[in-house]
Parts: C-alpha cells; structure tokens; sequence
C-alpha cells in the first residue's frame, strides 16, 4: 500500500528501469501523433467520400462517431492490457493495426470497407495512447515528468490542430484517398523504428480477464459515448428514445461495472484510484476543461458561419492559431510545473479561462477577425495551462501499480466528457434559438433573424461554459502539489 501526502517535496519512489527514455518516447510519440491526426483528418473530407460512395451524411458520420466509439470502449482495458503484454508487444500490435487499418481505408472499394479500416485504426490508437502516457510514469522521475507530459501536450494538440488544415490541403488538390496515403509511410515508419528500438518497460504479470466485467465496460462505456454523441448531431435530442436508450443502457452498465470492480481482487479497471484526493481534483479539473473546450470548438465554428458569416476557410484559419499555441505551450508549461507545481499555472490558468470564455459573450456580427484570433488564442493558452498540470499532478499521486489503472480511468473520461460537453452546449445553444424565436413570436424566421436567434443562443452555450469554468476556478484552490512514497 501507497503511503500518501500532498504537500511540496519531490517524490520517493522505487527504481526506474535503467532505460535511455528518450528513443522510447520517440517512439511512442511519433505513433501517437499519426494516431491523433487521423482522428480529425477526416472532417473535412466527408462530403467528397458521401459524393464518391453515394452515402447520406448519416452514415457517412460513423467514420468519425464509430472511431469514437471504439475508443471509448477499449481505453477502460488498456489497464488490463498493459499489466499482461509487454510494452513491446502492445505497441508492435497497436502500431499494426493502425496501419493495417490506414491501408484498408486507403484502397477501400466500397463504404463499408472504409468503415472497416477507421474502426481498425482507432483499436491501434485507444491501446497508443493510455501505453505512452503509462511509459511516461514508469520510466520518467516526477521531478522531470512535467516536461515529458507536455511532449505529449504538444502531440496531443498540433496534430488536431493541423488535422483540418492538411485536410483541406490534400482533398482540395487531390482524392480523399491521399489523407491515408499521406499517414501510410509516417506509420510504417514509427512501427520500423519501434521494433528497432523499442524494449519492455514494466513488469508483466498475468492477470485474469473478467468476461462480465468487459462486457459491462463496453455497454457502459459505448453506450455514453453514443449516446451523448449522439445527442449533440442533427435532428437527435436527449428525448430522442434511440438516445435515451442508449444512454440508460450506458448508466446502468456503469454502475453494475464500478460495484463489480470492487468486488473483484483483480480487478479490470481498479478504481480504487478515486480514493487519491488529487488525482480526483485533477481528473474533475481534465473534464471540466475537456467538455469546455470541445464545446468551443464545436459551437464557435457554427456561430463564426451562421451569425458572424465567416467562410468555411476564414473560419478554419481562426482556429488554427490556437491550436498550434496550445501545442506550442504545452512543453513550456510542463518544464513550469517541474519547477513551481501545479497552483501557480492551474489557479491563473482557470481564471484566465473564466475570463475568456465570458468575453464570447460580446462577441457579436461585426466584430474584427483579428479580435476572434486572439480570443480564440487565450482560450487555448488557458487550456495549456490546466491539462497537463492538472493530469500529470493527479497521476504523479497514485502509486506505481495503480499506473495503468489510472492511465486508463483519467483517458476514458477524458473521451466522455468531450462527448458530453459537446451534446451539452449544442443542446444549450438549440433551445436557446428556438426561445429568441418563440419569445419574439417568429414563426417563419428570416436569415437575418436567424443570426439573430443563433446570437442568442451561442451565448446561452457561452454562459453555460463559463458557469464550468468558475467551478474550475473553485476546485483549483484545493489542489496541492502531489508526493507520493511507494512500498
């Protein structure tokens, strides 16, 4: 057992493996690039591949839902993976099966075989993603781990950033086909160089696979990201009984899974790891700032060309820049955290989100582009300067054997809270438009009446997201900095 403090003072801890981190991280880094830039590499490209297969815009939207969903429901057994495969092995088989997946898609004949081939390329990125973060704490000290934590930062953030951006590049002067031509050869790559280089990092043992406990970590886990997903596209509504469906399927599966794991000596997802106060605080802090920025990025791209009337390119180029700052930020703000903690970057930076998420309020048609630049540019800043602190310091809390279930738990609800602060604001921005129309008895609304109503209700979504920012606020004076000493 953990013996546990949350003050100041770096880490004790048992020995690290006598291994060079720097070509492993490579390693590692590069997979997870190429596996987080094929998540939003698509968007841009769905009404070329709806117009070559001849698919509505439905079922053409489960290229990006399905690879979603997939993983949502496998990250909740990376823990279970990576403490029964060595590190090798799971990243051969991740790494393979992503670029298995991006040649099927690459030369798929029809549109389920494309389907196909995302589905198989999100397997290899929901097993990349917990094992890089997994490497990080076993063989980085928590003196130095704030630096490797922000690598990831950075990778995390450029790649969906550039995602649309190379998107528009490639189909606008080529087929959707070359956007995994493209990731084909970065792929092979980072798989050569990591049978090459790669070695095991933590202890193998031999755990046993609760079949139960699978099954209701797939239903519980799939049925929420589904179902909020869901909610936040089209027509779809919580009332819609698809959506309700499958959300009460998720909420049930949940709690049957959490009161099973406690119940099991070995269990599939330990989440005994709540009982770590900052690695709760920092995981609430994650989500909150998770489904605030996810929402942002969804809602201010439909107000930019519906009320501001910014094209579709205008707008790309908006949200470009914060991207790449909050890559750009990221390692800084991991050397920060090395040096001075967590509160000096997590109390600043929820204010500063606070603040910038309230300003959208004012932002209204007529506004300079530059001004939406530079919103847009703090609001990312802010969000470098609480995710990775508030991440790495809740990790560094948990003992070392509890690292893959931690992993693991703060990454699966990192998927489901972007899913449902996506649905919540889109919801939150739907009836705030139809309660401008209904209030000002506007039956058949003009377009300009339109921008008006969806004015309205992007500000409704913009006070919501500042009502979760002030929470942030709240919670970030309870933080302290993380020391752990592990038996």
């Amino acid at each position: 057992m953990a013996v546990i403090g949350s003050g100041g003072g770096a880490a004790e801890e048992t020995s690290r493996p006598d291994i060079n981190p720097i070509p492993v991280l490579a390693v590692l880094l590069s997979g997870a690039f190429v596996a987080i830039l094929s998540e939003t590499i698509l968007n841009v490209a769905l009404n070329a591949i709806m117009s070559d297969f001849g698919v509505a815009s439905s079922t053409a939207q489960w290229l990006v839902t399905g690879y979603m969903l997939v993983i949502g429901t496998l990250i909740p057994i990376s823990a279970y993976f990576m403490q029964r495969f060595t590190t090798r092995q799971l990243f051969i088989t991740a790494m393979s099966l992503f670029t298995l997946g991006t040649l099927i898609s690459g030369f798929s004949p029809v549109f389920s075989v494309l389907l196909l081939g995302r589905l198989t390329q999100a397997v290899g990125t929901a097993i990349m993603i917990p094992l890089l973060i997994n490497v990080i704490l076993s063989v980085i000290p928590v003196e130095r781990r704030g630096a490797a934590m922000g690598m990831v930062g950075l990778v995390i953030m450029f790649a969906p950033a550039i995602g649309p951006t190379v998107s528009g590049l490639i189909v606008e002067n080529f087929t959707w086909r070359w956007l995994f031509y493209f990731i084909l050869p970065i792929s092979l790559g980072s798989l050569f160089f990591g049978m090459k280089v790669l070695t095991n990092i933590s202890e193998v043992s031999k755990p046993k696979l609760d079949i139960l406990s699978f099954v209701l970590s797939t239903f519980g886990f799939g049925g929420v990201v589904y179902g909020f997903s869901a909610a936040g596209k089209g027509d779809a509504s919580f009332t819609d009984p698809l959506v309700f469906s499958f959300l009460l399927i998720g909420f049930v599966s949940l709690l049957l899974f959490s009161w099973r794991q406690l119940k099991l000596e070995s269990p599939l997802l330990d989440i005994r790891v709540f009982r770590y106060p900052m690695f709760l605080l920092g995981l609430i802090l994650v989500m909150l700032v998770m489904m605030t920025m996810f929402a942002m990025m969804l809602v201010m791209p439909i107000y930019m060309q519906g009320a501001l009337l910014f094209s579709a390119i205008t707008t790309g180029l908006i949200m470009l820049p914060g991207g790449l700052l909050n890559g750009a930020m990221s390692p800084i703000m991991g050397r920060l955290f090395d040096k001075f903690g967590p509160r000096p970057l997590l109390i600043p930076g929820t204010i500063i989100l606070a603040v910038i998420v309230f300003t959208y309020r004012f932002t209204v048609p007529g506004i300079p582009i530059w001004l939406v630049v530079v919103q847009q540019a703090i609001l990312m800043i802010s969000v470098a300067m609480i995710m990775m602190p508030a991440q790495t310091n809740g990790l560094n809390q948990i003992p070392e054997k509890l690292y893959p279930h931690g992993t693991a738990i703060m990454n699966t609800l990192m998927q489901v809270s972007g899913a449902i602060g996506a649905a919540l604001f889109i919801a939150v921005m739907e009836n705030g438009q139809q309660a401008y129309l209904s209030e000002n008895s506007i039956a058949d609304p003009t377009p300009a009446q339109m921008a008006d109503a969806l004015t309205y209700g992007s500000q409704q979504s913009f006070s919501t997201g500042f009502y979760l920012a002030l929470a942030a606020i709240v919670l970030a004076l309870f933080v302290r900095r993380s020391s752990i000493k592990n038996k």
